[in-house]
């Protein structure tokens, strides 16, 4: 390797280093992050004011993102929370859209499906591209976490119609999510399906599989769950997140470019 290729990796690797390199741990810190998200919006607003619980909420959204966006490399622990702290902001926004506007569960995915859709548009007519290996403008990261934000709102939305409004329960809503998560995954492993539709595809169905397992889990027998209660099995996912950041934080994300580099070296 020589000396000006590696330089050219390394600040690609500088460059790519707000977002984390999608492995399993990944994958299943981000399914643990879209339960904890859903059961503790639910027990705060069941257990605390909402006047007190919802701005609270915001204002730890709010200093997570911007701690987000100060950091020049990807720190797992502040971006964890950041998504956790969306995955709870998220939840509130489709409750508040179902529960205090009354907007049925149908109407308010749709909502979210158009928005999601605005948003992917939009940010691929700017920047030519959807890749989470491509963030490293300010511009770009902004799209990535609006992009987030709506996915988790629109997988609450999709998860509370399929249980609800469908009527299938929560435990069957969570297999059938499920199903539809593992899609991408083998079609990207097994037919070639494009990489970048491959993953928001299945980023968007780890939302309504977390939430509607954590739903089951922590919602009492009369309301189709198994009554373990919301507080506790938010507490349980949280020292689980914990514990995957900790120990396997991951690494950052690497460019396309610097991934290109290194198959040519190798």
């Amino acid at each position: 390797m020589n000396k000006a290729l590696a330089v050219s990796m390394n600040q690609a690797n500088e460059m790519f280093a707000k977002v984390p390199e999608i492995t399993l741990y990944f994958w299943i810190t981000k399914l643990l992050t879209t339960g904890m998200g859903e059961v503790a919006s639910d027990y705060l607003f069941e257990n605390l004011n909402p006047f007190i619980s919802a701005p609270l909420s915001v204002l730890i959204f709010v200093a997570a993102m911007i701690l987000q966006f100060k950091v020049r490399r990807y720190i797992p622990s502040i971006y964890w929370l950041v998504v956790v702290m969306v995955s709870i902001f998220g939840t509130m926004a489709a409750d508040v859209v179902r529960v205090g506007l009354g907007i049925p569960y149908f109407v308010s995915t749709i909502f979210f499906i158009v928005t999601l859709a605005g948003v992917l548009i939009t940010w691929f007519s700017k920047e030519k591209t959807l890749s989470v290996h491509s963030i490293f403008t300010r511009r770009r990261e902004i799209f990535y976490w609006l992009t987030v934000l709506v996915t988790f709102a629109l997988g609450t939305a999709a998860g509370d119609m399929t249980a609800s409004t469908m009527h299938l329960g929560y435990f069957s809503s969570g297999v059938l999510f499920t199903v539809l998560l593992a899609i991408p995954a083998l079609g990207y492993k097994l037919f070639g399906l494009n990489e970048i539709f491959a993953f928001w595809f299945a980023y968007i169905m780890t939302r309504p599989v977390g939430a509607s397992f954590s739903d089951w889990l922590g919602a009492s027998q009369n309301h189709g769950g198994l009554g373990i209660g919301k507080g506790l099995v938010t507490l349980v996912l949280l020292i689980f997140i914990m514990i995957l950041v900790f120990f396997r934080g991951g690494s950052p994300a690497k460019s396309m470019e610097a991934n290109e580099s290194e198959e040519r070296v190798s």
